[in-house]
């Protein structure tokens, strides 16, 4: 028998991450809205990935990548190469589903949250 709090289940893990993931992405938009920036997506699906948030401000649609993590150092960690790969083929996915917007710029940008911060938005980040 191990001493201290028993461990949490893993599925109670995974559904307190995807709460706090959602709160954060929440938070994110929120920030983002309050720059003019206009949310086009949530939390977009594909075979390839998923994308935290689809903006739009002007002309340029912006793929954006939420991190949820007690640092800013710890959110630069969560920061992969896999991760931007992932990202931009499921950007790929959606332009190919959204022709309305083809001839718009586009960018692969960041929003670290971080409690008791204000978020930080890194655009084309990755």
């Amino acid at each position: 028998m191990t001493r201290g709090r028993p461990a949490i289940e893993p599925s109670r893990q995974r559904q307190r991450r995807n709460r706090d993931g959602a709160a954060a992405e929440v938070i994110a938009a929120m920030y983002l809205m309050a720059h003019g920036h206009r949310i086009l997506a949530r939390r977009f699906k594909t075979p390839l990935g998923e994308i935290d948030l689809i903006t739009r401000k002007g002309r340029r649609i912006g793929f954006v990548e939420v991190k949820l993590r007690r640092t800013r150092l710890d959110c630069e960690a969560a920061i992969t190469p896999r991760l931007g790969q992932r990202v931009r083929r499921a950007a790929g996915l959606w332009h190919a589903k959204h022709e309305a917007y083809r001839d718009f710029d586009t960018g692969f940008d960041l929003v670290f949250v971080m409690p008791w911060q204000w978020p930080v938005y890194l655009r084309d980040a990755f």
